[in-house]
């Protein structure tokens, strides 16, 4: 248990996590799902690259940590977040072959990334004890850093009104807004998590580096992947000048809103229920096509 102060998270009613079946049909869906803006699509497109396997290695670590929880409620919050990332892996991962039968087969980068989170992050032959401990704690404060961007991520996907307005695939938009919804709903699991069992602020910075290195790295190389071997002649080149464009306009999180999150996360204030709204993830979780059997 760490001895720095607790963040005091924002007043809300607590929420029961749970796992939501979920239902999505990709058979009309393009492979430019924004029309005539295939760089803004295939950028948003690197989640289904990276969410499978990054997922699968959350639940992963977290089955490992649950016996170091004392506190209960957090313990009930945890397994909750278990189940819906677990589902989350599972839907982006059936994106995947639909992207492969319009001629953009994926393999070659989940290939990389599953490597990434199976073997560089994944367990390792450590001696039982404070080693082993170490390098869970690592990967729990590690997560924690990843979930604010998720929760980022997912508070500006519920609110991007200029993918609506390009005429965007409404089966796409809701998967997305669906998995951002209950990014925003849980964002708080992990922080909390990785307070109870460490709260190490020099921890807390050193895995943000860590995290926000290997997140950009890999979006940028996903992005290019995609553009690169998009089957459409004329989609051009991935680029940081296409991405901050992209974020002016609304059509992408921008640069300053990015870059402003930062001093948020590594201040010792810091407590993600500052972040989004609930109120604004349930709503949306109530009204999803795909979170209520594909109605």
């Amino acid at each position: 248990m760490s001895n720095t102060p607790q963040p005091a998270p924002v007043a809300e009613e607590r929420i029961e996590l749970k796992a939501r079946a979920v239902s999505f049909a990709w058979d009309g869906t393009p492979l430019h799902w924004i029309p005539g803006d295939p760089f803004t699509g295939h950028t948003i497109n690197v989640l289904h690259l990276l969410l499978p396997a990054g997922e699968r290695w959350f639940v992963h670590v977290y089955k490992q940590v649950l016996p170091y929880i004392t506190d209960d409620r957090l313990r009930e919050d945890v397994i909750g977040f278990i189940g819906q990332e677990a589902m989350h892996s599972a839907a982006h991962d059936d994106v995947l072959p639909h992207l492969k039968k319009l001629g953009l087969d994926p393999t070659p980068y989940t290939a990389q990334v599953d490597w990434l989170f199976e073997k560089l992050l994944g367990d390792r032959t450590l001696p039982p004890g404070r080693a082993r401990k170490w390098w869970l704690m690592e990967r729990v404060a590690t997560i924690a850093a990843i979930e604010h961007y998720t929760a980022f991520l997912g508070n500006w996907i519920l609110n991007a009104q200029a993918l609506d307005e390009r005429g965007a695939d409404p089966m796409m938009l809701d998967l997305l807004r669906w998995h951002g919804a209950e990014e925003v709903e849980h964002r708080s699991v992990a922080f909390e998590l990785f307070q109870h069992v460490d709260g190490g602020y020099r921890r807390r910075v050193r895995t943000w580096a860590t995290a926000f290195a290997a997140l950009a790295f890999l979006w940028q190389r996903g992005a290019r992947f995609f553009m690169d071997h998009d089957p459409t002649p004329g989609t051009g080149r991935a680029s940081l000048g296409r991405f901050y464009r992209a974020g002016r306009s609304g059509m992408l999180p921008s640069t300053p809103a990015m870059l402003k999150s930062i001093p948020r996360y590594l201040s010792r204030a810091y407590h993600p229920s500052q972040e989004g709204s609930t109120a604004q993830a349930l709503a949306y979780l109530a009204a999803s096509p795909g979170a209520n059997g594909g109605r």
